[in-house]
């Protein structure tokens, strides 16, 4: 039903295997555990984008939770409007909530995928180890030649015979001892205290990497988001309950899984550090130009400050001189010749004063005809 996993999860370990089996020798332990661990990282680091994704989106609902809650203080008898109005501020700043949950889930299928490959090794003896073996009476050889998903039966059998300081790492310390007899061929029967040894430490490991994980992102959270309800019930359990259930639930764990889920939570632990290490080198060197920007824009000491939104004035012509004491005015285009109100009036003038003396002339003229008469 879910192959689309196990075989891509199958392939992955399969190729880290190879490499660390050619240089360490395909039984080894430390040879299956660093597979595992590639294997982890492989995955993580196919998620880093939608990691990084998710960080962003985490900042941009922390630095929306003001708008938010108006928003839900004014709808608050509008359920209807109040998520249309969400939607809304979301498409404005570009915010896609799945974000923030994708690469969580995206691991969840991921681990259900490598924990049922891992206990598909352990087909040996009456019924197999954890149940995913076949009933009947067949021997533990006959089922170790069971092929899983790329694995061979030669594989399969390494994987059996693989041990982590005397402890099979298919083994997990809630075991029962007769399907721990069923190593006999592959080793020698481990013992219950050897697995313990090795469960146990990785078990503590684990818890504590899950919580100071934890705690790196609460106290990246804003003083509004933490004051959330919701949000602090979520921080209470990332903090206690999640890590006490990963010490709670490892005795049922075999030590493969156990291997996985502290390589996991190492790796975020770093991808977190460094993730938020460039953002806080970007917001700097933002403010940093920002800062360089007003600098450039701010008046010099000593000047005064020049509203940019006011024109300022064209560049006239150098005054006349102080001998020439008739200089004309530079007007307004620069050029120094008589405003057109001043040449209207004399034209004015010279009109009247040529009509008057034509009406004069004509005058004289009038008497001389009636002497002449």
């Amino acid at each position: 039903m879910l192959d689309f996993i196990y075989y891509p999860v199958s392939w992955i370990l399969w190729f880290w295997h190879r490499i660390f089996g050619f240089a360490l020798g395909k039984d080894n332990g430390l040879a299956w555990a660093l597979a595992v661990v590639f294997l982890v990282f492989t995955l993580r680091l196919v998620l880093y984008k939608p990691f990084v994704k998710q960080v962003r989106t985490t900042r941009q609902m922390q630095e929306l939770q003001p708008q938010i809650k108006e928003l839900q203080r004014k709808y608050k008898n509008d359920r209807q409007k109040m998520a249309l109005e969400m939607q809304k501020l979301q498409k404005e700043h570009g915010f896609n909530p799945l974000m923030g949950c994708l690469p969580v889930l995206a691991q969840v299928p991921v681990f259900i995928g490598l924990y049922h490959v891992l206990r598909s090794f352990n087909r040996v003896g009456s019924g197999g180890l954890g149940g995913f073996g076949h009933s009947g009476g067949m021997t533990a050889l006959q089922n170790a030649n069971t092929p899983n998903y790329v694995f061979n039966a030669d594989d399969v059998q390494s994987f059996l015979r693989a041990r982590i300081f005397g402890a099979p790492i298919s083994a997990a310390i809630t075991t029962p001892k007769a399907q721990l007899e069923a190593f006999a061929d592959y080793g020698g029967i481990p013992h219950v205290a050897s697995i313990a040894a090795v469960s146990i430490p990785l078990m503590i490991i684990a818890g504590l990497a899950t919580h100071f994980n934890a705690r790196a992102s609460v106290a990246r959270q804003s003083a509004e988001a933490a004051a959330n309800p919701q949000a602090a019930l979520m921080n209470k359990l990332a903090l206690w309950v999640f890590p006490l259930g990963v010490i709670v639930g490892g005795p049922f764990l075999p030590i493969a899984i156990l291997i996985y889920w502290v390589s996991n939570n190492i790796w975020t632990y770093g991808q977190q550090h460094l993730v938020f290490g460039l953002m806080a080198k970007e917001e700097d060197k933002k403010k940093q130009e920002a800062q360089e920007r007003r600098t450039q824009n701010a008046p010099k000491p000593g000047a005064k400050p020049v509203d940019p939104r006011k024109k300022t004035p064209a560049v006239t012509d150098a005054p006349a001189t102080d001998g020439d004491a008739t200089a004309t005015p530079p007007s307004k285009n620069g050029t120094g010749s008589t405003p057109k109100s001043s040449g209207k009036a004399g034209a004015s003038s010279g009109k009247s004063g040529g009509q008057g003396n034509r009406k004069r002339s004509g005058n004289r003229g009038r008497p001389n005809q009636k002497r002449r008469r």
